[in-house]
Order: structure tokens, then C-alpha cells, then sequence
């Protein structure tokens, strides 16, 4: 017996012996790899940095960079450096190479561009390829031309000629169709039409030009109703009653009416008898009028909406009546208003919270109750502001992404995706993001799930938020509300003394965590703050500022973003209106206070004018609500985040009013209520609410 024993432990120590060598062996083998990876990145940035500048050294040393995944990138960018010396043979070896990549797309438009300026048209369609883009379509129909070829108005020129606005280089095809009389005046006027529907001035003002002398007239009213809504409207009486003059006025009328309701109302009834406008033109002008009188809470814009005739109703006419009827207070107008809306509109949470809300004001307490309860479901804005209204849980179920799957191993060895990670390691986001685009079409539902889950586990966290935005997919919490750059936001809100789970809901709206994204208004990084308030910022609070590039930084953009949230607290009291102020600005805001000064905070958030204030404003306290879940498991009830007008900022604290959370289906059975949708959830920001683009970081 004692042999045996001996003999068995012996076995044990050599299988464990062997295992510990098999684990310190694959280890090993990890570590090398990485250390190689690394190497690679080194050595490629380098390499990089000498071609963009057209130094031939890059070329040195960089055997070990062949089966790196960026390295077809370092021979183009060294062709574009000066394309005017490159050699056609160069580029055509090249494109044979790497022409379906985007490396070899872009070199192919630089080239293509070249050969446009020397007018070299037989090259051109020789390297034309298509799918680049407008301006390269045009000037290869126009290439055809200078060569021989016959244009005609179908296939390629008619596709073209549908787009409401073509880049400047689609001029000469333009024209040359023109003088080929291809552009006759119905289609002109067609082209008219679809720009005025795109307001697209520009193209209208072009096109008018190639109508003939008498025709232009009636363009040149359109246009000038596009362009310039009041000099359109003080003209309009010496217009004649043509179809033309008759489109141009109601254009003209329902433009104005966004920025002057009471001009364009005034003009109406002055010029109304002139003209014979069709029953669809007054529908359209009537609308109008009452629509934004309607947003400026006018005396007598619900009457106004109420009356409309049906045909002249739209879903915002409809939505707006019920909201001058929050406004006033008029319960029983707004259950009449949201009673009239088509059932589809009308099954919006936000009118089932609202319709909850006027029975509740009208004494049918139990239904308001039922209807509430229902809705607490949904965890969204709506579903939570329910929620409180009868103190149930929080419906949030979350759901873990797995460790890994088969998709995951497809993900990893594409080709597309290799690159657009490796970009993202050389913190080149913008070429990250491209690959990135262009490789998941390629990917089935599975694996693109999968390429998420990647790129999230490699601190890229952006991706998930606006792939997974539907379905079962709303469950993946940990993807779409990432605690990314937590322990700064958690310093930089304390200091602030703002809330933490605010600053987290205000990046999550603003960027959707892109820290070096840009809107149109030049607002950068992850805050998405203007330069010129981050400067003022800096300098008040004696922060670190280094010039606008330095708010793609997220450790300058999070301290000043969060000191500038709490200036905008202490100036209006409230979280909710300080983010409707950072969406909207400050003069908007205190606008909309002289005119709400006694209203809720939910009917003040319904009754906002701009669709995308108000949706952010919505968003970024129901994704409050998430990141301080994520943060503490019992958030802070949405209703204690609305205080009402004239109050002084807190952040919460330990006695501010929380919610349980309840996913599973006994739980919420317990409770009496069935268990939420698995495909319910808080929608990402809307497309209008995260209006940002990334700045190129190509040369």
C-alpha cells in the first residue's frame, strides 16, 4: 500500500508539474506575441510618419511589417504625398494590389483628381472605379464625352441628375448636357421641385439658369422663397396668380411662419385673396400658422390647433395641440387631443404618460393608476417618470455579453476588423472608425455582436452604442451605457460637486463616447464644449487648457465639462434645466422660463420648442438614471432629479428618494405585475440629439 500511494502521488505531482509548464509555456508564448505586436506598432507609426512626409526611408527595415494589417497603408500614403511625381505604373501596381481597400480608394481619388486637373480623359476612365463618390461619376460620364462618347439622359447621368445637391466637379457635365440639349425644361422644373423639397438653394439657383427667359421667373420666386422667406413675402404682391407664383407664396408663408408666426400671419391675410391657392396650399399654410404659434404658447393657438381641418392635420400638429394644452393646464383638452390622434401616435409612451396624468387630474384615479403601471415597464423616461407616479421597481434586466463565442474567432481573423483595431490601438480613431464601417457589412448578426463585445473589451466603447440600439439588444446595459474613464468622471464630478451619474448620462448624450468628436458648431470631445467657453472655463477655474485640440484629451475635456454643468445648476437650480441649457443655451432656456415660469418640470420638458432640446433633455436624465444604477444598483428616483422651477442645486444625496430594481419574473409577479419586454429598453440619444462628427486625423 505504501508503494502504491507513493506511485500515485508521484503521477499527481508530474500531471501537475506538467500542466504548470503547459500554462508558464502558452503564457510565454502570449507575452512574445504581444511583445511582437508592439514592436509592429512602433515600427509602423514610424515607417508612417516618414511616408506621409515622402521620405523613400520608410521602406527601410520594414520586412517584419508585411504581414502587419496597416501595412498596405504605408505605400499609399507615400504615393499621395506628392502624387504629381508618381508614375501611372506605380498606382496602377498599387490599385492591382490594393485597390479594394481603403487605402487604395483613397489614392485612387487623389490620382483621379490629378488626372481631372490635366484634363488627361483617356487615363481617367482607365482608373475610374466606381462607388467614390459623385464627383468622380461625373467626371467619368464627362471623361466619356471628351472621348467620343454620346451622353444621353438614362442609366448613369439620370441617377446623377435625381441627387438634390451635386459637388461643384458635376458643373462642366452639367452645363455640357445643357449645350447638348439634354436639360429640357421638364426636367428642369423636376430638378426644381426636388431641390426645393431638399432645400437645396444652390441647386435651384443653378438650375434656373437653363430654363428658358419667360420660365425663369416663376424659378426665381421659388428660390427666393427658399433663400429669403420675408423679401418673398413684401414681393409677393406684384407676383401674377401663376402655379408657380401660388407654390412660391406657400413656401414662403409656411417658412416665415417658423421664425415670425405673426408676420406670416399678417401677410397672409393680406395676400390670401389674390391668389387661387388649391385646398392643399391652405392646408399647408393653416398648419403652419397655427404650428408655431402653437411653440410660442400664443393666446388661442389650441383653439387654432383644434380647429384645423383634418386633412391639414400632421403628427406634429397633433402632438403640439396636446402640448398647449399641458401648457394650460387644460386636462380635459389634452385627453380630447391625444383621444384624436391616430392610435399608432397616440401609443407613444409619451402620450400614455400624459393621458395617465390628465385622468389623474380629472379624478379617474384607477385608470390613471392602471395605466401608469403599465407603463413602468418600459425603462425609459416615460416608464420611469410611471414608475414614480406609483412608487413601483425600476424594470431594468440586464443581461451579460458572453466571454466568447464561435463569431468571435471570424471577428478576430478579418481582415477589416484587424485594421480597424489596430487603428484604434495607435489611438488613430477616425481611420479606425472607417475600417470599422467598411468591415461590418461584411459580418452577419452574430458576428457583429461579437465584433462589439471586442471592441468594448479593447476600450473602445462607442461602437455598442450604436449597434445595439433594438430589440434584445437594449438588455446589453454594461455595452450601451459604458462606465468608461470612470474614476476621472467619478474626481472631476466630485469636484464639480455635481452628480456623477449626470456627467456620465450628459457623455453618453453629448458624444456617445467619441472623445475626439466635433459638431457643426466646432463643439469637440467627449462634453462636446465650444472652445471659446472651455478657454473662459480654464481660466475662472485655473484649469489646464492648451488650445481647442486639447478638449480631444479626455482628461482636460471632463474637468471643464463638469465645471461647466455645475455653472449652469447654480444659474438655473435644476439638473434638468442646467442640461436643457448646455443642449439649447442659456438665452433659449431663460426664454423658455419667461414664458413657463409655473409649470411642472414634465409638462416644462413636453412643452420645450426644439425637438432636439427636448429629447435630450429626456434622454439624458432617463440615462442618469442607468449610470446610476451601474454606479450604486439603487438609482435615484427620476422625479427627485426634477426639482421644480426655483430651486437651488444639490447633487443627491444618501436621503434622496430610491428606486428598487426588479428584472426577474417572480419578482415582478410578487408585485403584481407582468414582467417587462425583453426588448424594452432606453433608446440611445436620438440621431438630432447626438449631432457630432469626427475630425479626420489623415494627413
Amino acid at each position: 500500500m505504501p508503494r502504491l500511494r507513493a506511485r500515485r502521488q508521484w503521477r499527481i505531482r508530474f500531471v501537475l508539474a506538467s500542466l504548470v509548464l503547459w500554462v508558464l509555456a502558452v503564457t510565454g508564448a502570449a507575452q512574445a506575441a504581444s511583445a511582437q505586436l508592439q514592436r509592429q506598432r512602433e515600427q509602423f507609426a514610424q515607417a508612417y510618419a516618414l511616408a506621409q512626409r515622402g521620405d523613400p526611408a520608410w521602406k527601410h527595415d520594414t520586412e517584419a511589417l508585411q504581414d502587419y494589417p496597416l501595412y498596405p497603408y504605408l505605400e499609399a500614403a507615400y504615393l499621395m504625398h506628392d502624387v504629381r511625381s508618381a508614375r501611372a505604373a506605380q498606382v496602377r501596381d498599387y490599385l492591382a494590389r490594393y485597390g479594394d481597400l481603403i487605402p487604395g480608394r483613397e489614392l485612387r481619388r487623389v490620382w483621379l483628381d490629378r488626372l481631372a486637373r490635366k484634363r488627361d480623359w483617356q487615363q481617367y476612365l482607365a482608373f475610374y472605379a466606381p462607388d467614390l463618390g459623385s464627383a468622380y461619376d461625373c467626371r467619368e460620364l464627362q471623361a466619356q464625352a471628351g472621348q467620343g462618347g454620346t451622353l444621353v439622359f438614362d442609366g448613369a447621368f439620370a441617377a446623377l441628375w435625381n441627387v438634390p445637391r451635386l459637388p461643384d466637379a458635376c458643373d462642366a457635365l452639367l452645363q455640357l448636357a445643357n449645350t447638348q440639349g439634354l436639360l429640357t425644361p421638364e426636367r428642369l422644373w423636376d430638378r426644381i421641385q426636388r431641390a426645393v423639397r431638399a432645400r437645396a438653394p444652390g441647386t435651384l439657383t443653378q438650375t434656373l439658369a437653363w430654363l428658358p427667359a419667360a420660365q425663369q421667373p416663376g424659378a426665381q420666386r421659388l428660390a427666393l422663397a427658399l433663400s429669403d422667406s420675408a423679401s418673398a413675402l413684401a414681393q409677393a404682391a406684384t407676383w401674377p396668380d401663376s402655379a408657380h407664383a401660388r407654390e412660391a407664396l406657400t413656401l414662403a408663408l409656411t417658412r416665415r411662419a417658423r421664425d415670425d408666426d405673426d408676420t406670416a400671419r399678417a401677410a397672409w391675410q393680406a395676400l390670401r385673396g389674390r391668389f387661387r391657392l388649391d385646398a392643399v396650399q391652405v392646408d399647408r399654410i393653416e398648419a403652419a400658422l397655427a404650428l408655431y404659434q402653437a411653440v410660442s404658447l400664443e393666446p388661442g393657438s389650441l383653439r387654432a390647433l383644434a380647429a384645423l381641418p383634418t386633412a391639414a392635420q400632421t403628427p406634429v400638429t397633433r402632438e403640439w395641440r396636446v402640448r398647449v394644452a399641458l401648457a394650460r393646464a387644460d386636462w380635459p383638452a389634452v385627453l380630447a387631443a391625444i383621444r384624436a390622434m391616430p392610435e399608432a401616435q397616440r401609443d407613444a409612451n409619451e402620450w400614455r404618460y400624459f393621458e395617465a396624468r390628465a385622468l389623474a387630474a380629472t379624478g379617474a384615479g384607477v385608470q390613471a393608476d392602471a395605466r401608469w403601471r403599465a407603463l413602468a415597464r418600459s425603462p425609459t423616461y416615460y416608464g420611469f417618470l410611471a414608475a414614480d407616479q406609483v412608487q413601483r421597481p425600476y424594470a431594468l434586466c440586464p443581461r451579460d455579453p458572453p466571454a466568447r463565442t464561435a463569431a468571435t474567432a471570424v471577428v478576430e481573423a478579418d481582415p477589416g476588423m484587424q485594421r480597424a483595431f489596430e487603428w484604434y490601438a495607435l489611438n488613430r480613431l477616425t481611420r479606425a472608425r472607417r475600417e470599422w464601417d467598411a468591415a461590418l457589412p461584411g459580418l452577419d448578426r452574430a458576428q457583429r455582436y461579437a465584433a462589439v463585445v471586442l471592441a468594448h473589451r479593447r476600450g473602445w466603447v462607442d461602437r455598442a452604442i450604436f449597434l445595439l440600439n433594438h430589440g434584445d439588444y437594449l438588455r446589453d446595459y454594461s455595452l450601451r451605457f459604458p462606465l468608461a474613464e470612470r474614476a476621472r468622471v467619478l474626481r472631476d464630478a466630485r469636484k464639480a460637486g455635481i452628480d456623477p451619474a449626470w456627467a456620465f448620462a450628459i457623455i453618453r448624450t453629448e458624444s456617445a463616447w467619441i472623445s475626439n468628436a466635433r459638431s457643426g458648431a466646432d463643439a469637440r470631445g467627449l462634453m462636446q464644449l465650444l472652445p471659446g467657453t472651455a478657454a473662459q472655463l480654464a481660466r475662472r477655474d485655473d484649469l489646464p487648457w492648451d488650445g481647442a485640440a486639447s478638449l480631444d484629451d479626455p482628461s482636460v475635456n471632463i474637468a471643464l465639462g463638469t465645471r461647466y454643468l455645475r455653472h449652469l445648476a447654480d444659474r438655473f437650480g435644476a439638473q434638468w434645466l442646467a442640461s436643457a441649457a448646455y443642449n439649447a443655451g442659456p438665452a433659449a432656456l431663460r426664454l423658455w422660463l419667461d414664458q413657463r415660469a409655473t409649470l411642472a418640470p414634465d409638462v416644462f420638458v413636453a412643452t420645450i420648442p426644439y425637438p432636439e432640446t427636448r429629447g435630450y433633455v429626456e434622454s439624458s436624465l432617463a440615462f442618469s438614471v442607468i449610470y446610476d444604477w451601474r454606479l450604486h444598483q439603487d438609482p435615484v428616483r427620476l422625479s427627485a432629479r426634477m426639482q421644480p422651477l426655483g430651486s437651488t442645486y444639490a447633487a443627491p444625496d444618501a436621503q434622496a428618494p430610491r428606486a428598487t430594481v426588479m428584472c426577474s419574473v417572480e419578482d415582478l409577479a410578487a408585485q403584481g405585475d407582468a414582467p417587462p419586454p425583453v426588448a424594452a429598453g432606453t433608446q440611445p440619444a436620438p440621431a438630432t440629439s447626438v449631432h457630432v462628427a469626427a475630425p479626420s486625423d489623415a494627413p
